[in-house]
């Protein structure tokens, strides 16, 4: 609804300043005119002309109700009303007049002179004036004597302890019951529980009896609250004796109600209380549902330790049927209650009091429900209707009381009463017919403030008889109701919904037919909006929290305020440090939350138009609090019932219970620890424990929620078991004989909390298995492991143990069977067949006897002899060696590779046969089987010979290749690997690669039958293109796999032509890039000094692969000339200066040479760098140099005759390399420095090696520098270019290379 500044724009415009006129003033004299509503809009300053005889008709002011009277005191029957004139007042008592007609008051007060029995009866008070005569309801006044106590004998009762009683109240009868208090003579109330309880009837019910309950003042006090009196009834004596048959407990039965079900009338809005009270032992605990629903969906309420389903306020949701079910451990009984809901008659819809202009239609509404369904009857100033002359202007159908034309002869008093066989309702609408000249009560200029979307009213109450007829026009004086959001209410308000900006301005109201009118302006302002709303937060216990509630408001509101709500209650804003915060934005912190912040909170934003809430929750969790009030009931033996009640779960349901015991008789104090027993769901509070006999134990319980653990719960009263015999024995029974000879038993040791007594001890026994005797040895031992001599070796026994203490010996054990200790196996398995299948071979054996122990499986040694015909094949090495001599190298490399060829395959189990893969082909092969046990091995079985059969051989074992010319290569390769078998020979193929989409063009072809070739010459090639080459070696078996190798010849080399110049003090430092197929070139670099009396020098020869050469001994500071000449003329030139000042004219003398120093620094700068480096490998150890030794010893068999006819070629850089370090160890000993960048590797003769993918890199031969303009030599690769080498090899080059 707008706000509306109504008094102070009535104030600015009068002209005396004064304050506002007194409106609540006009409001009490408007308040009897009916057509008025309870809260009036603003009314105009100008007096309502009003005639000062207008009349009122009687309005009852106080009713009386229904009471029961005990003295004359008590009867009171009140009956007021205002009207004008004053009404009288007149009582009829059972349908007849009582008494006289009074005026002004018509309450009824007891006659002295009457007896107090004449007030009984139905009564009903009459207020009439000149406009009508108003009624009140029916009531009834029942007179009843003060209850009096009868005198009564003493009550002596008796019972055995565990007996269910009934101590009974019998108070004197009332029409109002009286309420039962059982209290002792101290007058200190009964202390009532689950066991004992005051029942609706008033009775005191014992569940079971205790010996505690014996007493002799057990007094029934009766409270008659209406009458003011407590009558307090005959002492009863209860004496409970012992009995046996307590231990034995009962099955639940019930007190009250008897039966099965019972059918319970309720009416609505009335209470009522459902009533099971059990009796049986242990005391049973109630349980409540309601049947083909949910009770947490009623009303009903549990109270009185479960005793009790109490409705407060029955409605008729709470219709159905109710069940109470009893239970102890010993069975459980129910009983059923069926409500049916009904209801005394109640007012659905209520006919108003107003007044009308005559001819008018009046439409009385008069609704009422209840069930049964109510009655409605009508009266006339208190006549009934069906008394009244008909009127054909009146009907009156379902509650509907209609009169059309009204005249000023209807005014009168109606009476609308409901009724069904629960009771009546009755109202007084007053009909007034008037007639007065049309008025606007409501202000003008009237400045109303609303914010978009909202809705507001401008008001235009007006006043008159017949009511005025009022219309609103805007500025546009366009028809304001022709806008569907506009709408004119029956008082003359105009009623403006989801009011937009367009809105605003000056709106007239105006009376049809008078030139009466009024304005009101709008003023519409942005809505207020919260744009980010509180959330809903889970928090832990004692951190903060931050509730955000940022909003917009129109700027021109200047005044706001925030509130923050919790549960509906308003948060006051402390200090920074204090629980709650509210910074400028809106946002609320609360500090140090704990589980009672847990609620809904509500940021609203109140301007002075409009206000806007949002809300969010906290809800604070943490780990559940420890359980409480731990019990230990039901003993029976060795078993209880522990329970607990769960602590707080902080918002975080608890999902399990961890059950924990500790065991403290058999343990040391300080050794106690607590374990755990068992988990139950978070929705148990008890478990069943079974415990050990002569036991003490603890319990205590954990709750777990996904927070955590709570903190464990005190623990349990002590409790103790007595002892037993051994409930079980020991297990893991087993043998562990470790000799022959010996049987050794043991076990797990039970326990001590096992012992289940004093004097705990084994019982140890063992008989043969499979033997003559059928008695056991025994004997008697505190603890494992028990020993018995003279078994035999690996023995079956047949051994039990039994655990036995003072009271008597446990279960009989099942024996188990055990063994004496093993031997090592006697004989060894005997080989029934060998079968080879190529590389596989397939052993089978006979079982073994005498394993004397527990056979683990079988080992089979197989051992290579060598390869077949190997004597043969080695007379195709007699080239440069003597035959004695190689053979004899090569029998000592087979003793010693044989002990690296032994293949051992392990058969675990009972197998008998194994197939072993794997092995070599064209070998001779030795075979041996072995069994074994946890002891060891067996004697090998007599050798076994076998071999394999011949195969196709491997590929050879590698390729590379020469090009001594432009057109020609010198293929080279060595033999297979794996020969796997006598080599017949090699084919060679090769075949040109053509860059047209057409497949390699196959170019030659060429077998080599003698397998001693081990190279070819290929020619004429083509330079231009690169080739495939395929080598294969041949066995009688067959070809084997090929080595393929790509490549292509060499070109002739030239001079480098493209030279970078890198200057230094004393030196110029040259680099190129080498051709990438170019054979290497010797050459000169001439250079010349750019100064007086300068002559062109020489260098030494200089590799065209090298990629690098350095100039030194020069000027610092000098400009110098460099050529190069390629068959008489200059294939490339330079100048270039050094780095530095140039040289002083001073007479230089020996000592001033500055190369003679820079020389001398150099060698002496080389020759610490090579001390260096002696020591740095002398300190890593001499394990190189044995290396070596060893890897001499093992080429010994492979190191190729000097013809090089067979076996593995290598270049003379390697037999060089070789030689010096059998005979001349350099000065690091097997160091050599510098092996790498040497200018042996640039000589003529290439050795080409192959990458992975085919492509190759030469490897240059030491033969020293080639002659100058020789191109017989050839580049590093015709393929791949070698990189170009440092321009200055730094330190750590030199340090870190291969050694």
């Amino acid at each position: 609804m707008g706000h509306q500044e109504m008094c102070e724009s009535q104030c600015h415009r009068t002209s005396n300043g004064g304050p506002c006129p007194p409106a609540p003033t006009l409001i009490l004299l408007l308040l009897p005119l009916s057509f008025l509503s309870s809260s009036l809009p603003p009314l105009a300053q100008g007096a309502i002309h009003i005639p000062k005889d207008l009349s009122q008709p009687p309005v009852l002011t106080k009713i009386l109700t229904s009471y029961t009277a005990f003295s004359r005191e008590d009867i009171y029957l009140p009956c007021e009303a205002s009207g004008h004139p004053t009404p009288s007042f007149r009582w009829v008592k059972d349908g007849k007049p009582f008494g006289a007609e009074q005026k002004g008051s018509g309450t009824l007060r007891v006659d002295e002179d009457e007896p107090l029995n004449s007030y009984q009866g139905y009564y009903r008070c009459y207020a009439s004036n000149t406009l009508g005569t108003a009624m009140t309801q029916t009531v009834q006044v029942i007179v009843e004597p003060q209850p009096v106590l009868l005198k009564q004998q003493k009550v002596h009762m008796k019972a055995y302890e565990g007996e269910s009683i009934i101590l009974s109240c019998n108070p004197p009868n009332s029409s109002t019951p009286p309420y039962i208090h059982w209290m002792d003579k101290r007058m200190v109330h009964i202390k009532q529980s689950e066991r004992v309880m005051v029942g609706l009837d008033g009775n005191l019910y014992f569940s079971n009896v205790i010996k505690s309950d014996n007493r002799d003042d057990y007094i029934c006090n009766a409270q008659y609250a209406a009458a003011r009196t407590i009558l307090p009834d005959t002492a009863v004596t209860l004496t409970v004796m012992p009995s046996n048959d307590v231990a034995h407990g009962r099955k639940p039965h019930l007190f009250r109600p008897i039966g099965s079900h019972t059918n319970v009338l309720a009416l609505r809005e009335q209470s009522i209380t459902l009533e099971c009270i059990p009796k049986g032992l242990p005391t049973p605990k109630i349980e409540w549902e309601k049947k083909y629903g949910n009770l947490d969906e009623t009303s009903g309420q549990v109270d009185n330790y479960n005793r009790w389903l109490h409705f407060k306020s029955i409605t008729q949701y709470d219709d159905g049927e109710y069940e109470c079910r009893a239970i102890n451990t010993h069975g459980s009984t129910s009983h059923s209650f069926i409500i049916t809901v009904e209801a005394a008659p109640y007012w659905v819809k209520e006919p108003q009091s107003l007044m009308y202009a005559p001819g008018e239609t009046v439409r009385l509404d008069c609704q009422a429900e209840g069930n049964p369904t109510p009655s409605i009857t009508w009266s006339i100033n208190g006549q009934p209707l069906t008394e009244v002359d008909d009127d054909p202007r009146r009907t009156v159908s379902r509650g509907v009381f209609k009169l059309t034309d009204v005249e000023f002869a209807d005014t009168a008093i109606y009476q609308c009463e409901a009724s069904n066989k629960h009771g009546s309702i009755l109202l007084n609408t007053y009909l007034y017919v008037v007639e007065l000249p049309p008025q606007i009560l409501s202000s003008d200029g009237v400045v109303y403030r609303v914010t978009e979307g909202r809705q507001t009213e401008l008001h235009c109450t007006s006043f008159g008889s017949p009511q005025p007829h009022v219309t609103w026009e805007g500025e546009d004086m366009v028809p304001l109701l022709s806008d569907p959001r506009i709408s004119l209410l029956t008082n003359g308000t105009l009623k403006l919904s989801n009011v937009s900006h367009g809105d605003g301005g000056v709106y007239t109201c105006s009376v049809e037919n008078t030139n009466i009118s009024i304005t009101a302006h709008l003023q519409v302002f942005n809505r207020t909006m919260i744009v980010i709303k509180p959330q809903d937060m889970r928090t832990l216990r004692g951190s903060s929290a931050l509730l955000d509630c940022g909003f917009y408001k129109d700027p021109q509101l200047i005044h706001y305020q925030i509130v923050w709500r919790r549960d509906g209650h308003k948060l006051q804003e402390s200090p920074p440090d204090d629980k709650f915060t509210i910074f400028e934005n809106g946002t609320l912190k609360v500090t140090d939350v704990q589980s009672g912040d847990t609620a809904p909170y509500s940021c609203e934003v109140i301007t002075d138009l409009d206000h806007v809430t949002a809300s969010g929750s906290i809800t604070v969790v943490a780990r559940p609090d420890p359980p409480r009030n731990l019990s230990l009931s039901e003993v029976d033996g060795n078993s209880l019932s522990l329970s607990w009640i769960p602590g707080h779960t902080h918002n975080s349901p608890i999902t399990e219970f961890i059950v924990e015991g500790r065991e403290e008789q058999h343990s040391e104090e300080g050794k106690w620890r607590w374990e755990e027993w068992k988990r139950v769901p978070g929705d148990f509070n008890h478990m069943q424990l079974t415990l050990h006999p002569y036991c003490t134990y603890h319990f205590r319980v954990i709750a777990v929620n996904e927070l955590g653990y709570s903190d464990p719960s005190k623990a349990s009263d002590i409790h103790s078991t007595p002892p037993a015999v051994p409930g079980r024995n020991p297990t893991g029974v087993r043998s562990e004989s470790t000799d022959p000879g010996t049987l050794i038993i043991t076990w797990n040791e039970m326990h001590k909390r096992l012992h289940n007594g004093q004097g705990f001890q084994y019982k140890v026994s063992w008989r043969q298995a499979m033997g003559q005797s059928v008695y056991w040895n025994h004997s008697y031992i505190r603890s494992p492991p028990f020993l018995v001599n003279e078994t035999g070796s690996y023995t079956a026994f047949e051994i039990k143990v039994q655990a036995v203490n003072s009271l008597g010996e446990g279960p009989e054990p099942e024996p188990e069977i055990g063994h004496s200790g093993e031997d090592k196996p006697e004989e060894p398995p005997s080989i029934v067949a060998v079968t080879v299948m190529n590389s596989t071979v397939r052993v089978r054996w006979n079982e073994a006897q005498r394993v004397r122990g527990l056979l683990l499986g079988y080992k089979i040694y197989i051992r290579r002899l060598g390869t077949q015909g190997a004597r043969g094949r080695r007379s195709l090495r007699k080239l440069h060696h003597k035959e004695m001599e190689q053979e004899g190298r090569l029998e000592q490399v087979n003793e010693k590779d044989e002990g690296k060829k032994l293949l051992v395959v392990v058969v675990h189990g009972m197998k008998t046969s194994e197939e072993v893969t794997g092995l070599q082909l064209f070998s001779l092969y030795k075979l041996t089987v072995t069994a074994f046990n946890s002891k060891g091995e067996s004697p090998p079985s007599p050798e076994h010979h076998f071999s394999t059969p011949e195969g196709a051989p491997g590929p050879p074992a590698s390729l590379r290749f020469e090009s001594p010319s432009e057109k020609s290569l010198i293929l080279y390769w060595t033999h297979p690997a794996e020969p796997n078998g006598i080599l017949l020979g090699y084919v060679v193929q090769y075949q040109q690669e053509l860059e047209s989409s057409d497949a390699h063009h196959l170019s030659h072809m060429e077998f080599f039958i003698d397998p001693s070739s081990t190279h070819i010459v290929l020619e004429p090639l083509d330079p231009n293109s690169h080739y495939i080459f395929q080598v294969i070696a041949r066995t009688g078996a067959g070809d084997g796999p090929p080595i393929t190798r790509r490549g292509a010849t060499l070109l002739d080399g030239v001079p480098p032509s493209n030279i970078t110049i890198i200057p230094s003090n004393t030196s110029l430092n040259l680099s190129w890039v080498p051709g990438e197929r170019h054979r290497n070139h010797g050459f000169h670099i001439h250079y010349l000094q750019k100064s007086a009396g300068g002559q062109w020098v020489e260098s030494e020869v200089v590799n065209s692969t090298q990629g690098f050469h350095s100039l030194t001994g020069l000027q610092p500071g000098t400009r110098y000339h460099l050529k190069i000449m390629h068959k008489n003329y200059t294939l490339w030139g330079a100048e270039t200066w050094t780095v530095g000042q140039g040289p002083s004219e001073v007479t230089s003398g020996f000592a001033t040479q500055g190369w003679l120093i820079g020389l001398i620094s150099a060698v002496v700068l080389l020759v610490l760098i090579l001390l260096i480096l002696c020591f740095i490998k002398r300190s890593k150890g001499g394990k190189y140099a044995v290396k070596g030794k060893e890897d001499k010893e093992v080429d010994s068999e492979v190191r190729p005759m000097k013809d090089e006819t067979f076996g593995e070629y290598r270049s003379l850089e390697s037999d060089a390399d070789e030689k010096r370090s059998d005979s001349q160890p350099s000065l690091c000993g097997d160091s050599k420095l510098g092996s790498d960048d040497s200018l042996a590797e640039y000589g003529d003769s290439v050795d080409i090696q192959f990458n992975e993918d085919g492509s190759f890199i030469g490897q240059y031969s030491g033969r020293g520098p080639v002659p100058h303009g020789n191109e017989s030599s050839g580049p590093a690769s015709p393929v791949n270019a070698v990189p170009p080498p440092p321009i200055a090899p730094s330190m750590s080059t030199i340090l870190n290379r291969p050694s």
